[in-house]
Formats: structure tokens, C-alpha cells, sequence
């Protein structure tokens, strides 16, 4: 009886230690899935802000390049001959010397339009040079300015501008200096000419 008492009770406790040690281990198992599966997630996550990362990069980097392809196309509208570029800066220094950027760049325009329309000379040169029943386009020609200007750095950038497609005159094909001009010549303008508006010491016409 004491035996099978004895016997019991060790078979008793090699269950209860057999099934420590099992639960123990799953334990351990469950924690060393967890940590991997961490471990697993962590290493992925990762990967994928890299992707990220790398992607963002890739699209600004491209963009940057567009922008830097756009700036270094831009091109000039207009190629002039170098009698052409000469006298454009000359009548611009002669009629716009006094003026700022935009004073000297809408002289340029008012030029250039001038050579686009078809009541005009196809040429800078012979714009520049156009009278009309003997009475010069432009003054500076028949004065002297025109021949002894010093073209200035400000007025090479605003004729560059200007090349390049800037136009800031709304068509204009005239301009005058109303304190300086002729009254016989702004009673001209006033009635057969419409203003468009006024910017510096000149008004522009059209």
C-alpha cells in the first residue's frame, strides 16, 4: 500500500515537472517568436522609409534637373545682325540713358514691335533710321546723340532683356518725351495716336 502510494505520488510530480518544463519552453518559444517577429518587423519597416527615402530624393533630384534643363534652354527671340544689336543699344542709350531698366526696356520693345508690324521697316538699322516725309523717327539719329552715346551696362542688360522676349509695352510703337518734344509733334500723338500709358519721362502710344 505504502508503495503504490510512493509510486503514485512520483508519477505524480514527473507529470508536473514534465509539464513545467513544457510550458516553460513555450514560453520561451512564444518570446523568441516575438522578439523575431520584431526583429522581422523592425528590419522591414526600415527597408521600406529607405525606399522611401531614396524615392523622394530620386523625384526631387529630377526635378531639380528639369528646372536646371529649362533655365539652361531658354533660347533668344530675337538674333539680330550686329549692325542690328548695335543700333538698337545705341537708340536705347540715347532715348532711355536717364531712364531705369524698364525705361530703357520699353524703348527696346517699342523698337522691336516696330520691326514685327507691317507699317514699318523689317530691320533694327532701318527702324532706327526711318524718316518720314523728311522728319526723323527718332530724333537722336539727326542730333548727334545717336552716333556719340556710351552705351552703359544697364542698358545692355535691358536691350538683353528684351531679346530674350521680355515685353512689358502693350504693343506700343510710339513714345515721346512730352516736356522735351516739339508741341506741333505731341499734338500729333494726342490726336492721332491712343495712349496707352505713361512710365518714366515717356508716354507710349499705339
Amino acid at each position: 500500500m505504502y508503495k503504490r502510494s510512493l509510486t503514485k505520488l512520483l508519477l505524480m510530480s514527473m507529470i508536473f515537472m514534465t509539464s513545467w518544463i513544457c510550458l516553460k519552453e513555450l514560453k520561451l518559444n512564444r518570446v523568441a517568436a516575438t522578439q523575431a517577429f520584431r526583429m522581422e518587423y523592425l528590419t522591414a519597416t526600415q527597408e521600406e522609409d529607405k525606399k522611401s527615402f531614396l524615392e523622394v530624393v530620386a523625384c526631387v533630384a529630377s526635378g531639380q534637373r528639369v528646372v536646371d534643363y529649362e533655365v539652361l534652354e531658354k533660347t533668344m527671340k530675337y538674333h539680330l545682325s550686329a549692325q542690328d544689336h548695335d543700333a538698337l543699344l545705341r537708340i536705347v542709350e540715347a532715348e532711355a540713358g536717364g531712364e531705369d531698366s524698364d525705361g530703357k526696356l520699353l524703348v527696346a520693345n517699342v523698337v522691336l514691335n516696330r520691326v514685327n508690324s507691317e507699317k514699318f521697316p523689317d530691320t533694327v538699322t532701318e527702324v532706327v533710321m526711318q524718316k518720314e516725309q523728311g522728319v526723323a523717327q527718332f530724333s537722336p539719329t539727326v542730333d548727334g546723340r545717336f552716333q556719340n552715346v556710351t552705351v552703359s551696362q544697364s542698358t545692355y542688360e535691358a536691350v538683353e532683356r528684351a531679346l530674350y522676349g521680355e515685353d512689358i509695352s502693350q504693343g506700343a510703337l510710339y513714345f515721346c518725351a512730352r516736356e522735351k518734344a516739339d508741341s506741333t509733334k505731341v499734338k500729333w500723338f494726342d490726336q492721332k495716336l491712343t495712349k496707352l500709358f505713361s512710365y518714366g519721362n515717356h508716354e507710349f502710344f499705339m
